[in-house]
């Protein structure tokens, strides 16, 4: 048995009814390897004596999805098609909202299992499809290390207060696991699915003019991308993680989001290495961030900022501004500032921002916009169309940090406040800025 403990729950306490198949609905954890829901339900499948049918539903009105972000994606599901065809298990993909898709094939499914995704949509989704079909719908959580009740009842204060639960049940959860062999095979099971061409993207409804990002998806490059970092770069993290102009960072992010590789397989293969400062990142960060947009309904709105960081930023709304920008120009690179319109460029151009970047660029829209609000709605907008690993639980988190979120009051300044508070001095102290502008400048 695989270890689901606190990872399992029971999204309705309808009875399992016998019918054909058992239904997987594939969402947050795009993959095959590391993947507890889909473990869960071979055993379920193997257990009732019944094939299992792995289920994805491509829909066009994601929130914020462009093209970028479904080229991305598809790459993956590709993947996730040909190791499923390996095992035996057919993948039914159909284009349309899954709460409709769902009860369309549910006469026939013994019970649904599915993978825990934590944004508004995501629950919505299995809330709906909950009430709305006639069998057990069970969630499994498996785009976390420790699944994120177990680790803490109620939102964190900061990166500090989510450590001390969080470290001493890493190991705990990270165990390593293979799927068992699936009894009976599915793949000439009769179910209607669509013939979609999933090279061919014109079918979707979606913004196609942001170009699609530079790096290419699926466990197969998540494995390359991580086997690089840990043969090149791991070793010297600690050291240059914030350093722009050079290439140390993990580059996960995006694998991570659209549940291409698992954090524990990442975790157990750098867990002996010179990692500790990769595992903050890993584990505590970014589970810190599921742990704000699990537990704060305003994760996207600045009502999620703790009340010191409204008060201060209320008050100084009225500052005046040496510097004021259209949301067009923001977009377009097209500010005084040179270093904020490189790390602008990084993100149009690759999909991805350098971490540390990503903080000051956060910072400078903050000043260079009429008031705090209007700030954090062009971030969130930026963010969630350039941006990979946007539309996330790290980018929600990381656009309120630059507000305040899970940080502290500093010292008093024009506009910021209490905020704390970044410069090109600083930059240009800490780094070789003019080898990031350069780098950038390739780019192009």
């Amino acid at each position: 048995m695989i270890f689901y403990k606190d990872r399992i729950n029971y999204l309705n306490n309808k009875t399992l009814i016998k019918r054909q198949f058992v239904l997987y609905w594939m969402q947050a954890s795009q993959r095959v390897c590391y993947n507890h829901a889909l473990s869960f339900a071979i055993e379920k499948a193997n257990h009732l004596g019944q094939p299992l049918i792995v289920f994805f539903s491509l829909t066009d009105d994601y929130p914020d999805a462009n093209i970028r972000h479904y080229q991305f994606m598809l790459e993956g599901i590709k993947e996730v098609e040909s190791d499923l065809k390996k095992m035996g298990i057919k993948l039914v993909i159909r284009f349309g909202n899954p709460v409709v898709e769902i009860q369309d094939i549910v006469d026939d499914v013994s019970v649904v299992i599915t993978d825990k995704g934590y944004l508004k949509i995501e629950r919505y989704w299995r809330e709906q499809i909950s009430q709305l079909i006639d069998i057990p719908l069970i969630e499994i959580e498996s785009n976390v290390v420790v699944p994120v009740e177990a680790a803490s009842l109620k939102e964190e204060y900061s990166a500090y207060t989510l450590r001390r639960k969080i470290e001493p049940l890493i190991d705990y959860y990270a165990k390593a696991f293979k799927n068992e062999d699936i009894m009976i095979k599915s793949l000439d099971f009769p179910i209607v699915t669509e013939d979609l061409d999933l090279n061919d993207l014109s079918f979707l409804k979606t913004d196609k003019t942001i170009k699609p990002s530079l790096f290419k998806g699926g466990h197969k490059h998540a494995l390359e991308t991580l086997n690089d970092f840990i043969n090149h770069k791991i070793d010297h993290y600690s050291k240059y993680k914030n350093h722009p102009e050079l290439d140390f960072q993990s580059n996960l992010s995006p694998y991570l989001h659209f549940g291409q590789i698992s954090p524990i397989e990442i975790y157990l293969l750098v867990r002996n290495l010179n990692a500790d400062s990769f595992i903050e990142e890993l584990i505590v960060r970014r589970e810190l961030a599921i742990n704000f947009v699990y537990y704060n309904k305003d994760y996207d709105s600045y009502l999620s900022l703790p009340s010191w960081a409204i008060d201060t930023l209320e008050k100084h709304n009225i500052d005046e501004k040496e510097y004021s920008y259209s949301v067009q120009e923001l977009e377009e690179a097209k500010t005084h500032d040179l270093y904020w319109n490189a790390c602008q460029t990084e993100m149009v151009l690759t999909g991805k921002m350098h971490g540390y970047m990503r903080m000051y660029w956060g910072k400078k829209v903050l000043e260079w916009t009429n008031n705090y609000q209007h700030a954090y709605q062009i971030l969130i907008y930026l963010n969630n169309k350039y941006s990979l690993d946007g539309r996330d639980p790290n980018g929600y988190a990381g656009i309120a940090w630059c507000f305040g979120k899970h940080d502290r009051p500093w010292k008093e300044r024009n506009i910021f406040g209490y905020i704390r508070y970044m410069n090109q001095e600083g930059l240009k102290r800490k780094f070789n800025m003019n080898l990031y502008l350069d780098k950038i400048n390739k780019m192009k």
